[in-house]
């Protein structure tokens, strides 16, 4: 037994069910094991970074994250909603089942709740190595800071707004001319705006570096457990940063990476440059989450045509438009689990809890929690619209606190303009797979499989 088992055992909550929970506790061997075969497993097997296609198609054929979520209804009932302690794959997990847990867990600094366990680490080095989430302490805040700025983390539109809003009308245009668009028309469409954001139009057209950065992406699947494949990994690594670096050397000056080059860096440790990695990869997210909304308005008309004046208006910041955007996020997120790992003794509910415990947060089951969230089952895009929605630590489409996302207003920007610009002049119609308009919607969409209709207005 494990030292934070047994300190977190002699404070087990085992008194009446739904009463708020005391302390901490510890899952039972059955629940432990339910846990892992419904959750733990099927994050590994489906892809802890690229989902895996098939497996995601089998998911949601089954709607498989509704399974993980009937065991952490479980593991609440059973604990009261107290934190709960389980066997993870690296050691002792801490999971947080209660939104004033989660509270705290957005508001410990990240210094002592870091956002690099182990798995997640030796995932995202294949990716990312001098990485914001692969860094710590000094360094880390250096590269966070660069972050922030490149991205204008505080501003609703990016000060390359112009530009940026250009590149985005300019691709989703050509999808109008079809009447048919599904999800592969969509990926192109999105991979060539990502690349023009961050690199530069020169860089629209290469595909070849999308190949290289999704061959690394589906290898950190595997989160550096294939050691005679780091060495090929790494060669992949090393040009894709080369084919970079090139056209960082030419980017103009309202590019992300142009604006990295602009960062200061006394050091020369940060490698502003570096950090092109992950905005490629978080970017690349939003031909999915793009793909989902539109089906999703295709499924709701009223939805579909609320959004049409202010998508005709031609305005930057489209607040219905975004809160769209943020609903499919909210219902579908990019990150279902958030994950931190304790670097020094933290305390919940009274409990110490040791250094090098991993804590969960599983974002998809507390977003689609009826028990703290209306209609979580519905696309009710207005509720982003209410005052204080934002805040509500239970809904975390782009997670709060040190570990809150610094590209959500660049993400919604780009989103919401992707879907405006079709709908300025379209219908989208004939949307598969099919949604209901009323009932409760899926707890995953495969995403290869979306395709819809385009019908003139």
């Amino acid at each position: 037994m494990t030292q934070s088992t047994r300190s977190t055992r002699t404070t087990q909550h085992d008194g009446p069910r739904g009463n708020g929970g005391r302390g901490t506790a510890v899952a039972s061997p059955a629940l432990n094991l339910r846990l892992f075969a419904t959750h733990t497993l099927p994050v590994f097997v489906r892809g802890f970074v690229s989902p895996r296609p098939r497996v995601v198609k089998a998911y949601a054929a089954l709607n498989q994250p509704a399974w993980a979520a009937a065991t952490l209804r479980a593991l609440r009932g059973r604990h009261g909603g107290a934190p709960v302690l389980v066997r993870g794959l690296s050691g002792p997990m801490l999971v947080l089942l209660d939104p004033k847990d989660i509270r705290q867990f957005y508001t410990e600094p990240v210094r002592s709740l870091a956002m690099d366990p182990p798995d997640k680490d030796n995932a995202l080095k294949v990716l990312e190595p001098t990485g914001v989430i692969c860094s710590h302490g000094e360094l880390r805040e250096g590269r966070r800071r660069i972050n922030d700025a490149c991205l204008a983390e505080s501003e609703a539109v990016h000060p390359s707004g112009k530009e940026f809003r250009a590149a985005v009308a300019e691709e989703a245009r050509r999808l109008v001319s079809q009447r048919v668009v599904d999800m592969e028309d969509i990926r192109r469409a999105m991979a060539r705006i990502n690349r023009r954001i961050v690199l530069g139009d020169a860089a629209a057209d290469d595909e070849e570096l999308h190949a290289w950065l999704l061959a690394l992406r589906n290898e950190a699947n595997w989160m550096g457990r294939r050691k005679k494949q780091a060495r090929a990994a790494r060669a992949v690594y090393a040009r894709a940063q080369a084919r970079i670096e090139s056209y960082a050397m030419k980017a103009a000056a309202h590019t992300l990476i142009a604006r990295a080059l602009g960062q200061d860096d006394p050091q020369g440790d940060l490698d502003p440059v570096g950090q092109a990695h992950h905005w490629l990869l978080a970017l690349d997210t939003l031909g999915p989450t793009a793909a989902r909304t539109l089906l999703l308005l295709g499924a709701h008309p009223a939805e579909q045509q609320a959004v049409v004046p202010e998508a005709a208006s031609g305005v930057a910041d489209m607040p219905r438009m975004r809160a769209c955007v943020k609903e499919t996020v909210r219902l579908f997120p990019i990150v279902p689990d958030l994950l931190r790992l304790t670097r020094a003794e933290t305390t919940w509910r009274g409990v110490p809890v040791p250094a090098g415990t991993a804590v969960l947060v599983p974002a998809l089951f507390h977003q689609r929690d009826p028990d703290h969230v209306p209609a979580a089952d519905l696309f009710a895009p207005g509720r982003w619209l209410s005052p204080g929605a934002h805040e509500a630590v239970q809904l975390a489409p782009f997670s709060h606190g040190g570990g809150h996302c610094p590209g959500e207003n660049l993400a919604l920007l780009v989103g919401a303009e992707f879907c405006a610009e079709i709908l300025r002049t379209h219908r989208v119609t004939r949307g598969r797979p099919v949604l209901p308009s009323a009932g409760p919607l899926p707890w995953l969409l495969d995403s290869a499989a979306i395709r819809f209709g385009l019908e003139p207005r």
